[in-house]
């Protein structure tokens, strides 16, 4: 089975940290996780830097990333005005995003739903004619802060939408870390019967610890693409509560284990974030992390 790792670290992981990286930081952890074998990176976001000040260098930082043509640059764009801002620079693709919570699309996007799909659906419009790729995030796929369990029903519409609209693939995304492994089964079970299994991809957080569990699932049940994030990095500023991103870590550990060649050097993926966390004053809460530097001290005292 060969499974392709979205590291969203310098978008996702970094957006919701109080520390702000410098330009130059970033275009390094870009580097190291190049480097340890990352093939598909969502590095920044162009939206109004007054939300999410932590990514205002957005036109700088892809303008300085390492070239490598066998390496995918995707940025996350919330409008036209954030594309236009974007498709002058050498990102590869873009990706819109939605919930699938009216309650949480209001305070993310301050639209309901149905307001949304007219914006996200001239955005790829635009990404198309220049020849680009667009990738749709769909969040609280699983759980919502504000309304709980959301319908399986709306997430399957919305799909459709932004199949529709010309979305390559469809990220589901457990915003706040709610889901459990027979939460996924009921929800991808219902999705692929109308979805092929390629066109979806798998996003989730381990605020509760399930992250790892959910993301086997998916595998098992025919999912090849799984996004993650360099030492567990991430959250989401619009839902409370919301910890980390699955860690690549902790993923690329369980991949190997199953006898998945995934060409990332598992060591070097450490020494990234390791790096990171010294950046970011932190310790980052991947559990494989966690035991390489307990191993590394290990030997440096024998």
């Amino acid at each position: 089975m060969k499974v392709k790792i979205v590291e969203v670290g310098l978008r996702d992981g970094l957006q919701n940290e109080r520390t702000i990286l410098s330009t130059a930081y970033k275009q390094q952890i870009a580097g190291k996780l190049i480097r340890a074998g990352i093939r598909h990176l969502e590095v920044t976001s162009f939206v109004h830097p007054r939300w999410i000040p932590q990514l205002a260098d957005a036109e700088q930082l892809v303008s300085q990333l390492p070239v490598n043509t066998a390496v995918t640059y995707r940025a996350l764009v919330p409008n036209c005005k954030g594309l236009e801002r974007a498709l002058p620079t050498p990102v590869n693709e873009f990706a819109v995003f939605m919930s699938a919570s009216e309650t949480h699309n209001l305070k993310n996007i301050n639209k309901s739903i149905n307001e949304t799909f007219p914006v996200l659906a001239d955005v790829v419009n635009l990404a198309q004619q220049h020849g680009k790729k667009v990738r749709g995030y769909v969040s609280t796929v699983f759980g919502c802060p504000y309304e709980g369990k959301v319908s399986v029903s709306r997430v399957s519409m919305i799909c459709e939408k932004l199949f529709e609209m010309g979305v390559y693939e469809v990220s589901l995304g457990d915003t706040i870390g709610v889901a459990t492994p027979a939460g996924v089964k009921e929800v991808l079970g219902d999705l692929l019967t109308q979805f092929p299994a390629e066109r979806l991809a798998g996003h989730f957080h381990d605020t509760r610890g399930t992250g790892l569990a959910n993301a086997f699932v998916a595998l098992e049940m025919g999912i090849s693409t799984l996004d993650s994030s360099f030492g567990g990095l991430g959250g989401c500023p619009y839902a409370p509560g919301a910890a980390g991103n699955l860690a690549t870590e902790d993923l690329i550990y369980l991949l190997h284990g199953m006898g998945v060649e995934t060409g990332i050097d598992l060591d070097a993926l450490c020494e990234t974030s390791l790096f990171a966390g010294k950046l970011l004053g932190k310790k980052l809460p991947s559990k494989v992390l966690q035991s390489y530097v307990g191993v590394k001290e290990r030997k440096r005292k024998e």
